[in-house]
């Protein structure tokens, strides 16, 4: 009896060794769930840093099962590699996965730039052996091969083109008495906190159909919108500026102008360009000089345009959307102040004609007279979202919706029912008429009276 006793207890022991899960199943049915069967990376520059991506594969069966190979097809030649568990490998052999449990496998590419001037995809795949199951997986990237600027100046007139892309690491500095010439369709991609300061000259001529890109290199998805991954662009106090069609977006600020001109030059001129994801302000300027023209600048932290201490604007046929996807905003969208502190207080003067300034807010325009510095303003023609009543003259409309055609798709058109068609005043003897006013952004030609705003159509 004793005897028995002791063999129905090792059975027992035995059993309970052998927990659930962990009987290995041979059935060929009993296969991996996987939760990306193709894994894209987009364009990716290795100097900087290159992205790695999770794929977690699961065994939803009851038993345990046993991976009797991954591999990347690539090997030793691959440009990509795999992380198990912490384990940097190319290829693994017999790997047990418990029932009901998973393993997390990570996936980095490391592409080495080329003298190829065009975007590359590189492609391979991880082999998955499972009883007779094979489970790929798809892994492409879009390579391209740039130039890196890491922590430099500008000493001499200097021209870029579209030929590579342009990475900023840390900051560029051009300095004094040197120019930056950017040519159509260059793109300048800024990596974490980099910025980019001019202290002589910044000439940027994008086209309509070819502008000049500025933004991040962070260019997955995740990345497209996101706020703050970059400084900005310093003007400062002995810089100068001219920007045509551009696209200047995702920095903490994206124009930041500290002085005004020291010469007959304006400081900043700035036309037919969109800056938009700002964390706190698509333009700031400290006592300084902005001329901007046909310009759609929206979704912003804080401001729009943000100028205290005295200076001088002028700001014409721009599309001012107070808009913002990423912040709860509480203030106006442009907002002026002839006081920066006790001890910098300046004349304010302000030139705002065939303006859309417009947002969520009842007020998205504010000026502020906080001294006795001279404030003059001159205001003709704009849709305003206001409450303030002593704008409602010189042809300027007050609370009327501008009727654009879709702001959450970022679409500042506007529809053909627009009250603000044909209600701008007549600009053909501005001096800046035939440079910059006579087209809108997108390149049609103004027409007497023009509609407000950057889109004349």
């Amino acid at each position: 009896m004793r005897l028995n006793i002791g063999i129905v207890f090792l059975m027992l022991f035995a059993a309970s060794a052998c927990r659930k899960g962990e009987h290995i199943t041979t059935d060929s049915n009993a296969k991996l769930n996987i939760s990306n069967q193709e894994i894209l990376f987009d364009t990716i520059f290795t100097s900087v840093g290159s992205t790695t991506k999770r794929i977690k594969i699961v065994n939803r069966n009851n038993d345990a099962v046993k991976v009797s190979e991954i591999r990347l097809a690539g090997g030793n030649t691959s440009a990509f590699s795999i992380n198990i568990n912490g384990e940097q490998i190319q290829n693994k052999n017999d790997l047990i996965i418990n029932g009901q449990d998973s393993i997390n496998l990570f996936v980095k590419v490391s592409i080495d730039p080329n003298a190829n001037n065009l975007p590359f995809l590189v492609q391979d795949s991880i082999i998955l052996n499972t009883n007779g199951n094979k489970q790929v997986i798809q892994l492409l990237a879009y390579g391209q091969n740039a130039v890196f600027i890491n922590q430099s100046t500008i000493n001499t007139n200097t021209t870029w083109t579209d030929a590579l892309p342009y990475i900023i690491d840390g900051s560029l500095t051009i300095n004094n008495g040197s120019s930056l010439t950017i040519q159509p369709g260059a793109k300048i991609y800024f990596h974490k906190d980099a910025c980019l300061n001019i202290e002589g000259s910044l000439l940027v001529n994008g086209t309509v159909t070819n502008p000049v890109l500025f933004c991040s290199d962070r260019l997955e998805k995740l990345y497209a919108e996101e706020p703050g991954q970059w400084k900005g662009i310093f003007l400062r106090q002995t810089g100068y500026g001219q920007i045509r069609n551009a696209i200047i977006k995702n920095a903490s600020v994206g124009i930041t102008s500290d002085s005004l001109s020291i010469n007959n030059s304006p400081k900043l001129i700035l036309s037919n360009s969109m800056i938009k994801n700002m964390q706190v302000a698509a333009y700031i300027g400290y006592h300084t000089e902005l001329l901007a023209f046909n310009n759609v600048i929206y979704n912003c932290g804080n401001y729009l345009i943000y100028a205290v201490g005295g200076g001088n604007y002028n700001l014409k046929q721009n599309t001012f959307a107070g808009y913002n996807l990423n912040f709860p905003r509480k203030t106006a969208s442009l907002s002026f102040s002839d006081y920066l502190s006790a001890n910098a207080y300046n004349k304010l003067q302000i030139d705002l004609t065939n303006n859309i300034i417009w947002g969520s807010l009842t007020n998205e325009l504010e000026i502020q007279k906080k001294t006795s510095a001279t404030i003059q303003l001159n205001l003709w023609n704009n849709l305003i979202r206001s409450t303030n009543n002593t704008y409602s003259s010189n042809g300027n409309i007050l609370n009327i919706d501008p009727s654009f055609i879709n702001k959450e798709t970022e679409n500042f058109e506007l529809s053909a029912n627009s009250q603000v068609r044909k209600k701008g005043a007549d600009l053909s003897n501005d001096p800046y008429f035939t440079g910059y006013l006579n087209k809108d952004i997108k390149g049609n030609a103004r027409i007497s009276p023009s509609t407000l705003g950057s889109y004349e159509k």
